[in-house]
C-alpha cells in the first residue's frame, strides 16, 4: 500500500460516490476502484459492502478511514517540516475563512499580503465554521481566520481583532438620530438574524437575548447583505459586525448605530493545529492582518 491508497480511501468516505472520489483525486473512477480493490486484497478485510448501489463502509472500512486521516496529516505535516517553510513566507498556504468575514477581510489585506510576501501563495476557502474546522482538522487547510467559538478551542489561536457589532435600523427608524444605542433598549424589540449554521447567529442573538430582544423566527438570512437588505426594506433591525460596515453612519436605507452598555463583540482569531510546525509563519499573517485592521 502507498500514500495515494489512503487519499483515494479519504475521498471515497468524504464523496461516498466513486466517480466524484476519482475526479476528486484526478484519476478515473476504474483506476480508483481498483485500488480500493487492491487494498482490501493487501489487508485481507473488506472496506466496503458491494450489494449497495451507495457507497457504504464496513465497521473495519470506517476505522481505517479515520486512521488514513491521520496518517496523511502525519504526512502533511512531515513534508512541512521537510520543505524548510515553517519560518519562510514562501510557497502554498490554505487558508479558510467563515462568510461573515471572508467578504470584508480579504479585500482589505490580500494586497498587502501579496505586496509583502510576494512569494507566498495563498489559496482561499470560504465554508461555514464546522465546515471549516474540519478541514483544519483532516490537514486539508492550514490555518482559519473566523470568530472563536467552542468548536475551535482544540486549536491554537491568535486573536487578531476584537470586532464590535452595531446595530443597524431602517433610515426611518426612531433610533437615527440617535449616535448610539443602549442595548436595554432592545429589550421586547424583535431582530433579524443569519440562519443556523453561521456562528455570529449565535453571537449575536446572545446579545440580544440578554438584553431581552427576541428573534424573529419567520425568516433566516443566509448572508450579512441578505440581512443588510432586510432592514433597508423596513423588515426590521439587527446587530452587524464592524469589518461589514460602510464608513457613512447612514448608507442605502440603513442606519448604523454603535451599541454600548455592554457593547457586543466577537474576536476574530486566526486559528491551527497545534502540531503544526508552520507556527512562525501563521504568527507573521496574523501580525499583519492586526496591523491592517489597526491602520
Amino acid at each position: 500500500m502507498n500514500i495515494r491508497d489512503f487519499e483515494y480511501l479519504v475521498a471515497l468516505a468524504e464523496h461516498k460516490h466513486f466517480r466524484k472520489a476519482a475526479e476528486a483525486c484526478f484519476v478515473s473512477q476504474p483506476t480508483l476502484s481498483g485500488q480500493i480493490r487492491k487494498l482490501e486484497d493487501e489487508l485481507g478485510t473488506a472496506l466496503l459492502e458491494r450489494s449497495s448501489r451507495r457507497v457504504l463502509f464496513t465497521d473495519a472500512g470506517l476505522q481505517l478511514v479515520t486512521q488514513a486521516k491521520c496518517i496523511l496529516s502525519e504526512v502533511k505535516t512531515f513534508k512541512e517540516m521537510a520543505s524548510g517553510q515553517s519560518r519562510d513566507m514562501t510557497g502554498p498556504m490554505h487558508i479558510g475563512f467563515i462568510p461573515t468575514v471572508g467578504p470584508y477581510l480579504l479585500p482589505r489585506i490580500i494586497p498587502h499580503l501579496k505586496e509583502q510576501y510576494p512569494d507566498l501563495e495563498l489559496f482561499l476557502h470560504e465554508a461555514q465554521t464546522n465546515q471549516l474546522v474540519s478541514q483544519l482538522e483532516d490537514g486539508k487547510l492550514d490555518c482559519l481566520v473566523l470568530a472563536s467559538v467552542s468548536e475551535t478551542e482544540a486549536f491554537k489561536e491568535i486573536e487578531v481583532f476584537n470586532e464590535p457589532l452595531s446595530v443597524a435600523v431602517p433610515c426611518d427608524h426612531e433610533w437615527a438620530k440617535l449616535d448610539e444605542v443602549e442595548m436595554l433598549e432592545l429589550k421586547g424589540k424583535t431582530v433579524l438574524a443569519l440562519g443556523d449554521g453561521h456562528c455570529l447567529r449565535d453571537q449575536a442573538l446572545g446579545f440580544c437575548f440578554a438584553a431581552g430582544a427576541k428573534d424573529d423566527e419567520r425568516f433566516r438570512a443566509t448572508s450579512l447583505e441578505t440581512l443588510r437588505n432586510m432592514v433597508a426594506a423596513g423588515a426590521g433591525i439587527t446587530l452587524l459586525p464592524q469589518l461589514s460596515l460602510p464608513k457613512e453612519k447612514q448608507k442605502d436605507g440603513v442606519c448604523y448605530l454603535p451599541a454600548v452598555n455592554p457593547t457586543p463583540s466577537r474576536s476574530l482569531v486566526l486559528a491551527y493545529r497545534p502540531g503544526s510546525p508552520l507556527r512562525e509563519r501563521f504568527e507573521q499573517l496574523a501580525n499583519t492582518i492586526k496591523l491592517q485592521l489597526a491602520s
